[in-house]
């Protein structure tokens, strides 16, 4: 494997090995011949996963159509990303309106991250056998109804409640699914596609956290709490038709792809012997009947459109398989267009819980999940730092207290999408064109400083306000929200190993 990944001790499949770049110094193995791969218009990358022939396969629409979709799904994970936060500049400010102590307020939030732990974990499973379309038909609709039954609650504590519940069931599709449309709709390494839009993907859900309770201090100064929940619900409102009309079923059922999974041993074959390679075109005239020519096969990176598919419904494709017919807007409107997937729903559904034990999922929910975990307490816990002595704050100075992680988390997500493209390529050419998911686990090492730097640092200023003063706590917790973007960037390796 290279590059320090250690070899599988099985001469099975690889999950997440892939052959991006047309390297001439790899030996070639006889069973790895694959015919006429598809690569980009310069001939030097290979495309991963490989687009079927099928038009209704996400990797063969053209980018301004999964552009608009990853704008949509963005947008309402901006709006669904809100809730978490919702309370955290005006904690105090409802604990004197709903004459219950502090704790009893962090639990709205407590208790709302709750309900996005257990959805999160049954509509993974759902979305691995239906797909993901009616996950968020039905997340948008949850959120719309709970916001507004938070705004309607007035002072009944368990109303509020039971709406902070529901919220985390709605946010809990666009927190869980959002990154894997990314995977469904882009190729790996074609002109930084993925990296850079799995960067806006997650800017969209932490940019959106963090900015949220710099607004709610003004809101509840200015117009009351309530207005914090009907604005969501307003906007998510909005946002439904768009999600209803304009974001398909992402989810494709491709054949075994070629180029991905593969094993160490199948990992190490030339491409430039196969058919369609620079060698092969002084063999293949473009009228004889060999291979195809890569032109067929080529991806414009300009468009970024995979080759168009080349048959009719009435045809056989390459491979002898009648292909299906293009589905029409009416049928893309459908919340379920097929079964995704063989397995039991509950046999995904507990899956995740033993792979808990596996050392890279462990590692994963450790770095990605510990300073998301210290980034909750500090937004719980900031409001009773500021808004009592010496400071002595109000929620709308304490919102903007906000500023600074949402700043944080922006650069967190520039400093991730030039590094995470970046240095994944040098190390796929270092390593003859393979790529492994474990490249990204490079961004932990600038994760490590920007989370040690903000947490101790947040730590000491903090427990001396008076002395500090606000800016340095605000600096220092906007280095810990930076490098939980990072380690969330980093830790999506483990998605790609699957």
């Amino acid at each position: 494997m290279g590059l320090g990944v250690l070899e599988p001790r099985s001469s099975g499949p690889v999950p997440g090995t892939s052959h991006v770049l047309d390297d001439t110094n790899r030996p070639t193995l006889s069973h790895d011949i694959i015919a006429n791969p598809k690569k980009t218009r310069q001939g030097d990358i290979i495309l991963v996963p490989q687009p079927s022939d099928d038009p209704n396969d996400p990797l063969n629409w053209p980018l301004w159509k999964r552009d608009i979709i990853l704008i949509i799904l963005s947008t309402i994970s901006v709006i669904a990303s809100t809730l978490s936060p919702l309370l955290a500049a005006n904690t105090v400010t409802l604990s004197l309106i709903f004459g219950r102590d502090f704790t009893q307020m962090a639990l709205l939030t407590g208790y709302h991250l709750c309900g996005v732990g257990v959805a999160g974990v049954i509509f993974v499973a759902s979305a691995r056998i239906w797909g993901k379309r009616h996950l968020y038909l039905l997340g948008t609709v949850l959120i719309i109804i709970s916001s507004a039954w938070g705004g309607a609650a007035g002072t009944n504590y368990a109303s509020l409640l039971w709406a902070r519940v529901i919220q985390g069931v709605g946010l809990a599709p666009f927190e869980a699914l959002v990154n894997a449309s990314v995977g469904d709709l882009y190729f790996v390494h074609t002109a930084q596609e993925r990296g850079t839009r799995m960067a806006l993907s997650n800017l969209a859900l932490f940019g959106g956290a963090f900015f949220t309770p710099v607004l709610v201090g003004k809101i509840t100064h200015t117009i009351g709490w309530e207005w914090s929940f009907y604005l969501v619900a307003i906007f998510a409102g909005v946002l439904l038709p768009l999600v209803f009309f304009f974001v398909p079923e992402t989810v494709f059922n491709r054949q075994v792809d070629p180029l991905d999974d593969l094993s160490a041993e199948n990992s190490l074959h030339r491409l430039h012997d196969l058919p369609g390679s620079s060698s092969s075109k002084e063999k293949h005239t473009p009228g004889s009947s060999g291979p195809a020519s890569l032109e067929k096969g080529n991806y414009n990176p300009k468009t970024q459109e995979a080759p168009p598919p080349s048959y009719t419904t009435s045809t056989n494709n390459n491979n002898g398989l009648l292909q299906p017919p293009k589905a029409t807007f009416l049928q893309s409107l459908l919340p379920f267009n097929g079964r995704k997937s063989n397995d039991s729903f509950f046999k995904l559904l507990l899956r995740p819980f033993p792979l808990f034990f596996h050392p890279a999922v462990l590692w994963a929910c450790l770095i990605q999940g510990t300073l998301i975990g210290w980034t909750v307490m500090i937004g719980v816990v900031l409001a009773a730092i500021f808004l009592g002595p010496p400071l002595w704050f109000n929620e709308v100075k304490t919102g903007y207290m906000y500023t600074g992680p949402f700043v944080g988390a922006i650069l967190g997500f520039i400093v991730s999408g030039l590094l995470a493209d970046w240095s994944t390529k040098v190390m796929i050419r270092r390593n003859k064109g393979v790529y492994e998911p474990e490249f990204r686990i490079v961004l932990v090492v600038v994760q490590l400083v920007f989370g040690c730097v903000g947490l101790y640092g947040f730590g000491v200023t903090a427990q001396h306000v008076g002395r500090y003063g606000w800016f340095l706590p605000d600096m220092f917790f906007a280095f810990e929200v930076g490098g939980m973007v990072l380690g969330a960037v980093a830790s999506a390796f483990d998605d790609e190993s699957d």
